[in-house]
């Protein structure tokens, strides 16, 4: 096992003992080196893997927020995984648009099956938003990344939105290219407007299957039109 492996196996154990938790900040480096019998450099190596994963968060400095803090961003580790695959060719943008399709599926019943005021009024907020006059491109697609990681989140289970989060922003590059391929740009972001108040509309009035229907026509059909697949 290589050094920062057994860094990272420790705070692995002491993750899963409950010694360490969420928003807990991890020993200094000097601490860790000194406890594990391993250099610096290979504790800010198995630090920088925790960050990358969205295990972690690093503040400098020496104040309250300094140093490594435990937070919970899944998404974060999931995409970054995803998207270096993506650009290797190894996992093809179809995989990942037909993976996003069964979990947001799976998503938007569970979220019509307890719709919460809360919830609803931030989904609808960001669907204000994107009806803004002169709305950017780039704006638009964020908002909309928004609204359907928000509907995830609903759905009861941690996972869809974490792996939502991910498939996003492995394919974002991907989808800002197909929207600039558009044909008609203006008359798509319309179309998806329409649809997203028909997606939001199910989910709360508590219409699972409607939901699961219109989110997947969403998103078959954006990838059609925009030729991201």
């Amino acid at each position: 096992m290589r050094t920062h492996q057994v860094v990272l196996a420790h705070i692995e154990d002491d993750l899963t003992a409950g010694r360490i938790r969420l928003g807990d900040r991890l020993p200094g480096e000097r601490a860790l080196a000194e406890r594990l019998g391993v250099s610096r450099p290979s504790v800010r190596e198995a630090i920088k893997i925790l960050e990358a994963l969205g295990v972690i968060r690093t503040a400098t400095g020496s104040g309250p927020e300094a140093g490594a803090t435990v937070v919970a961003d899944p998404a974060a580790g999931l995409g970054a995984a995803l998207r270096l695959h993506v650009a290797t060719d190894h996992v093809p943008v179809g995989d990942v648009v037909e993976l996003r399709l069964l979990v947001e599926g799976a998503a938007v019943r569970g979220a019509a099956s307890r719709p919460a005021a809360d919830d609803l009024d931030r989904a609808a907020a960001l669907l204000d938003a994107m009806d803004a006059p002169g709305i950017d491109v780039a704006t638009f697609l964020d908002l909309d990344g928004a609204f359907h990681v928000t509907l995830a989140g609903m759905s009861g289970n941690v996972l869809h939105a974490a792996v939502l989060g991910g498939i996003r922003g492995a394919v974002r590059a991907y989808v800002g290219e197909g929207a600039a391929r558009a044909a008609d740009w203006p008359a798509l972001a319309d179309r998806l407007r329409t649809e997203h108040r028909a997606i939001l509309r199910a989910v709360r009035d508590g219409r699972a299957d409607d939901a699961e229907a219109a989110v997947r026509r969403h998103i078959e059909g954006f990838h059609r039109d925009t030729d991201v697949a």
